[in-house]
Formats: C-alpha cells, sequence, structure tokens
C-alpha cells in the first residue's frame, strides 16, 4: 500500500502557524511565509500538500484566492485543502482554484449534504471527522456534538464518501503519538482510507500509522518544530515499503 506524508501548511492571518488542539489564541509555532514553505516542501520531495485555512475554519468563509496562491505555487504537487469549506459552492470554487482534494468537516454532519457533495464532487472530496473524547468536533473545532465519530464514519460509507480524514483534536499539535484507539476504530466501521492527523511526533509514529493500515498520516508539528524533515519522512516510509516486499 502506498502511504503518503502530507506535510502541513495551517494558514492564520497569512502566515503558517501551528495552534495547540485548534485553539486560535495558542499559536505554538510561527511558520512565516506559506509560499515558502510550500517550495521547501516541494523542493523535499512532496507527494501531497495538506492545507488548512484556519481564517476561513473559525468564520466558515474560506479563501479562493489563498488555495489559488498555493496550487500555484506548487504546481506541480497536488494540494488537498480545509478550513470552512460549509457549502457545495464553495468546495466547486476551491476545485476550480486548484485544490485536488476539499476538506470538509462541520458540514458533513448534514446527510443530505453529505450525500450532495459525495455524488457531486467524488475524488476530489474529502471528509474531516475531527474528534474529541469520541464525539465530532464542529466549527473550526470551538463546538462538540452529540454525534459519534464512527457513526459519522458509517454515514459517509453509506453515502458514497471515498475517503476520510481523521484527526484527534487532543493531540493535534501535541507531539504526544496518533491516538490508535480512535484510528482502529474508524478504520474497522467503515475499511474506508483514512488519512491519520494530530499528535505524529516520530519516524517511527508514521511507520506504525502505516502498519495500522491507514493511507497516509498528516505531519504539521513534528516537521515544524524540527522534530524531522520531510524528506526524512518519506525515506523512512521508503525504506519501511521496501523491506515489507517480497
Amino acid at each position: 500500500m502506498s502511504f503518503i506524508v502530507y506535510p502541513a501548511l495551517d494558514v492564520l492571518e497569512g502566515r503558517c502557524v501551528r495552534l495547540a488542539e485548534g485553539r486560535r489564541e495558542q499559536v505554538t509555532i510561527e511558520g512565516g511565509s506559506p509560499t515558502a514553505a510550500a517550495r521547501r516542501f516541494v523542493g523535499e520531495g512532496a507527494r501531497f500538500l495538506h492545507m488548512v485555512d484556519l481564517d476561513g475554519a473559525f468564520s466558515g468563509r474560506p479563501s479562493v484566492e489563498l488555495v489559488r496562491l498555493i496550487s500555484e505555487t506548487a504546481a506541480s504537487v497536488p494540494l488537498q485543502v480545509g478550513g470552512g469549506y460549509r457549502s457545495l459552492e464553495a468546495i466547486e470554487a476551491a476545485v476550480e482554484a486548484g485544490a485536488a482534494r476539499v476538506m470538509v468537516g462541520t458540514a458533513a454532519a448534514s446527510p443530505e449534504f453529505l450525500e450532495q457533495a459525495a455524488a457531486r464532487f467524488a475524488e476530489h472530496l474529502v471528509v474531516a471527522i475531527d474528534a474529541r473524547d469520541g464525539k465530532v468536533a464542529l466549527r473550526g473545532w470551538t463546538e462538540l456534538s452529540e454525534l459519534n465519530a464512527t457513526d459519522l464514519a458509517r454515514a459517509c460509507a453509506d453515502a458514497g464518501v471515498r475517503r476520510l480524514l481523521v484527526t484527534s483534536t487532543r493531540r493535534d499539535g501535541s507531539l504526544a503519538g496518533p491516538d490508535f484507539e480512535l484510528l482502529d476504530s474508524l478504520l474497522e466501521a467503515t475499511r474506508l482510507p483514512v488519512i491519520a492527523a494530530g499528535g505524529v511526533a516520530t519516524l517511527d509514529d508514521l511507520r506504525e500509522l502505516r502498519t495500522a493500515g491507514c493511507e497516509g498520516a498528516v505531519a504539521g508539528a513534528a516537521i515544524w518544530s524540527g522534530r524531522f524533515t520531510l524528506a526524512e519522512a518519506l525515506a523512512a516510509i521508503d525504506n519501511q515499503a521496501a523491506e515489507d516486499t517480497p
């Protein structure tokens, strides 16, 4: 199975940042220009970029201009975007601006929207299941719903969604390791491809996520804090894949 490491570009007020548990007021890392970061990741061999428009996540109004800017900067590498995509029109605008995939979180809690988005956007759509203590967090993680993460995952499978991004919000930015219990439960519940996010701290975390059956993993704080580089992560996964080949 091909495993993709997604370097994270979380953009707030025009700069790359890392937030503790997604809290706007808790910026833990300042990363500077998102275009400079995108160029660096492309230079290190990125196979996909993962960008979250944090302003869009908090306001519900994602920036088309930001998508266009990063997709043009990293033209050779597909871009996965999220943050405030709560309408079919917003998803379409992002795809037209150059996004290969669009992550939808809050809006996916609506069964009607979920079915429409899955039917209309197929491979472009990724449902982001952001979970805290087993429940789905909404609206930039500022609200905790009564919806169980496993129930949403099953609804996604029933609606025809083809890919999930699963984030443990308590682990995000923490460098505390992935929430394997959460990931295992959703992998078992749906059999859909799962991209893991939240808590990745070491190259061994990436190897273990691959072994667990995840399709890929987002690496944010670990890369931004210098725990490892994207190039080192890609080499580790490629070496593991080579060792697994008979």
